[in-house]
């Protein structure tokens, strides 16, 4: 698959009812998650006992972590979409989602002791952040480890030639 066939998924996936659903979806989880960080959620900590407010503190960090990249890998590719990035700019590494051993990483011991909200919270930042994650790979570390497959195939059976005794040329 050539850089090109690339760019092309990339402009008809911003362009698809997938990632509007997706973008919206995103959108509302950091207002609402925000929205509940700010109001109930800082009362409810206050009520926590001592280890049930520490742990409230290392996973809403999580959740906020895993909602920042999300958003960011979202509207990297809304910025695609609209033509205020060049789509090549968005299979830049730096565009890429990450802090996945944060986001990825199983939650702390005792999470069914924190508020109910929270918990769904969670739930769903994990669940949007996984499914970004895949279509990160299928769009970006999948297509480019196709564009380059062919290269890597070339050199293969210039290798294989070269130790059969064929001309490598």
């Amino acid at each position: 698959m050539a850089d090109e066939d690339i760019l092309d998924d990339v402009h008809n996936f911003t362009g698809s009812a997938l990632f509007e659903r997706t973008f919206d979806e995103g959108m509302a989880l950091v207002e609402e998650t925000a929205k509940y960080l700010d109001g109930r959620g800082r009362q409810e900590s206050k009520d926590l006992p001592r280890k049930g407010a520490l742990l409230y503190a290392g996973e809403s960090m999580r959740v906020t972590t895993r909602l920042m990249q999300a958003a960011s890998w979202l509207l990297v590719q809304r910025a695609v979409h609209e033509g205020d990035m060049p789509a090549s700019d968005a299979t830049n590494e730096r565009y890429r989602l990450g802090s996945k051993e944060i986001c990825l990483g199983g939650g702390a011991d005792g999470t069914e002791l924190l508020p109910p909200t929270l918990q769904d919270l969670l739930s769903r930042s994990d669940n949007l952040y996984r499914r970004i994650a895949r279509l990160d790979d299928v769009l970006f570390a999948d297509g480019l480890k196709r564009a380059a497959a062919p290269a890597v195939h070339n050199q293969l059976n210039r290798l294989a030639k070269a130790f059969s005794g064929e001309d490598a040329a």
